[in-house]
Order: structure tokens, then C-alpha cells, then sequence
């Protein structure tokens, strides 16, 4: 079905978007008070925030994950919790249990921290497919059972799961399914000489800037609908098709090279996600449609995970990242 917009549509399209989206920058602003430098992992954050995704990291330690991710929902007025994850954590444990009361002869519902606004997953990697299952249903279908009692979580919802990209002792690797389920994937950089400059002078001086919520969950809500309203031309529709499809059938898109590489190509959700991530990207640069250099911006983090390689392609040293250059470098831009 063909979209029809008229020009007309897209100006008042475009005032409007240019109003819903004007808390991003007050909102980056607060959290560049605190966080320094990270400004990729901030717009991915506002991402998936946005298109209603949850978010892998990955990086060493101490890249301030965890101080990003507190400091947004300080910002937008949210609750947080953070959920350290190790191999003898139960799924009791991250969704909350039943719990026998003495004094009332019954059993009480105790909810566990995956009721909150915002959730850090910490070493995800470290918990066992148990518990790893259980977070990853509660992000899928956004409620959690507990006995007979299926309960709704908060509005909005985010997960920032972590994972450390160097110890792999005694680490449970996510099944590529449940990889799947992550909107994005961020590889976190080391900071700039200059930033950690910055960050030692900040953390030597010991008192760090107050955050104050400047963004209310409703405004998010308003945002989250308003995203979806987005513009999106069907070129840029085929654009994103062709991205994806070349991820599955190379030798179609002149990249017969590709297909000992690749053992197994994006999902459809894959695509769902490159849409909206396009589109959340047009609405934090305060933008009422989408340009192909939107889908480039956030390309790398929606398919990095999403692509499978061969042992070929590991024996060549030759990464999902690699794979995606190449695709984005041949598929023509509308």
C-alpha cells in the first residue's frame, strides 16, 4: 500500500515533530552534566527509549553504563533499578516472588526490580538461561506472572542489558534468539584523551552536578506515539528491504563474495527495527521525515547482532561490522 503525503502534510508534519522533540535537547543537555563524551551511547539510549526497544552494550568496564542509564532516569522522573546478574541468581529474583505471610495464614505477591521505569542488566551474560529467558519475556511481552497473577510492567519500559566483550570464564553467551530481542547493539568506545581528562578532574573534585528531572513519563509516552507519526517514503522503505535482504540473498545484490560469510542473514525484525530506529533518529534531530542518512546513522547498531558468520569469516578475521560496510557500501541510495 502506497503512502500518500503531500507536501503540505509533511510541513505541518514537521512543526509538529519540531514541538514534541524539543525536551531531547534539555534532556541531553541534563545528562551531559554528568556523563561525558559518550555522546553515541546517550543517542542510542534516546533510541531505544523512544522506539520502545531495550538495548545490548557492549564494552569494558567502567565506561559509565550503569551512570548513564541512572542518570536518564533521573532525568525523565523514572524509577530505576539495577540487577547485578551471577550464575546462582534465580528468575525469582528479577521478577519478584510469592512469599508466605504468617500472620494472615496467605501468600503475598514480593515484586522483583524488573518493576521499574528503567532496568540495568548487569553481565547479563553471567546468569544462566533460566534467568536470562525470564528477563528476556518480561521485555518481550511487557508483563510478568507471578503465581496466578500476570502483571502489566510500567510505562515506559526500558532494559539496558550489558555484556563484557573480554571474559568469557564462566559466562552463559545469549542464544542468538534472545539477541534477537534487543532493538540495538552499542559497542562502547574508550573515551578521548581530552574526555578522561574531564572525567578525572570531575571524580577527583568528588561532588558531582545534580540531576533534576526535566523530562515528565507522559512527555515520553507523547513521544513514543508521535515517532511512530513519523514520515517515512516508500524509496526509503525499499532502501531499508534492500539493506536487509542483502544480509540474506548477497549474490543477488552483486556480492557473491558475501555468501561464504554470512551463515545466516536478519530477521524480519530486523527490519521493523531499522524502520524505527530510522525514524527515532528523524525525531531526535527534530526532523518530520526520514533521509537515508538516518538509516546509515543507526544501520550498524540494528544489524551488528543480527548477522550470523561463518567459521570463514572468523578465520579471515572478518566481523558482522565488515559484513554491513560492505552492503551499505553497494546498495544504492534512493
Amino acid at each position: 500500500m502506497e503512502q500518500t503525503t503531500t507536501p503540505m502534510d509533511i510541513g505541518a508534519l514537521n512543526e509538529k515533530i519540531e514541538k514534541e522533540s524539543a525536551f531531547i535537547d534539555i534532556l541531553t543537555m541534563e545528562m551531559n552534566k554528568v556523563i561525558v563524551g559518550q555522546k553515541h551511547m546517550i543517542e542510542r539510549l534516546l533510541i531505544g527509549l523512544l522506539g520502545r526497544g531495550h538495548i545490548l552494550l557492549e564494552g569494558v568496564p567502567g565506561l559509565a553504563k550503569t551512570l548513564a542509564i541512572n542518570t536518564l532516569s533521573k532525568a525523565v522522573h523514572g524509577s530505576f533499578s539495577r540487577v547485578q546478574f551471577t550464575p546462582d541468581l534465580l528468575p525469582a529474583d528479577v521478577v519478584g516472588t510469592l512469599i508466605y505471610n504468617m500472620k494472615d495464614n496467605d501468600f503475598s505477591i514480593k515484586k522483583g526490580p524488573i518493576f521499574a521505569n528503567f532496568v540495568l542488566a548487569d553481565e547479563i551474560n553471567r546468569a544462566p538461561a533460566k534467568v536470562q529467558s525470564a528477563l528476556l519475556e518480561a521485555m518481550q511481552e511487557r508483563q510478568v506472572t507471578i503465581g496466578d497473577t500476570t502483571f502489566q510492567l510500567d510505562k515506559p519500559f526500558l532494559v539496558m542489558a550489558t555484556q563484557n566483550p573480554i571474559e568469557q570464564e564462566g559466562t552463559y553467551p545469549l542464544p542468538e534468539a534472545q539477541v534477537d530481542r534487543f532493538m540495538l547493539k552499542v559497542v562502547i568506545k574508550y573515551p578521548t584523551i581530552e574526555d578522561e581528562q574531564h572525567i578525572i578532574r570531575q571524580n577527583l573534585k568528588g561532588s558531582f552536578a545534580q540531576i533534576n528531572p526535566v523530562v515528565t513519563v507522559d512527555q515520553i509516552l507523547r513521544a513514543q506515539s508521535a515517532v511512530r507519526e513519523v514520515y517515512m517514503d516508500e524509496k526509503i522503505e525499499r532502501y531499508i528491504l534492500d539493506i536487509i535482504f542483502a544480509t540474506r540473498n548477497p549474490e543477488n545484490y552483486k556480492l557473491p563474495e558475501l555468501n561464504g560469510l554470512i551463515s545466516f542473514g536478519a530477521s524480519p525484525r530486523g527490519s521493523i527495527n531499522l524502520a524505527m530506529a530510522a525514524k527515532c533518529y528523524a525525531f531526535i534531530k527534530r526532523r518530520g521525515y526520514v533521509v537515508p542518512e538516518d538509516v546509515r546513522a543507526v544501520v550498524h547498531d540494528i544489524l551488528r547482532h543480527r548477522i550470523g558468520i561463518t567459521y570463514e569469516a572468523e578465520a579471515e578475521n572478518i566481523t558482522s561490522e565488515d559484513i554491513i560496510n560492505k552492503i551499505v557500501n553497494v546498495i544504492e541510495v534512493p
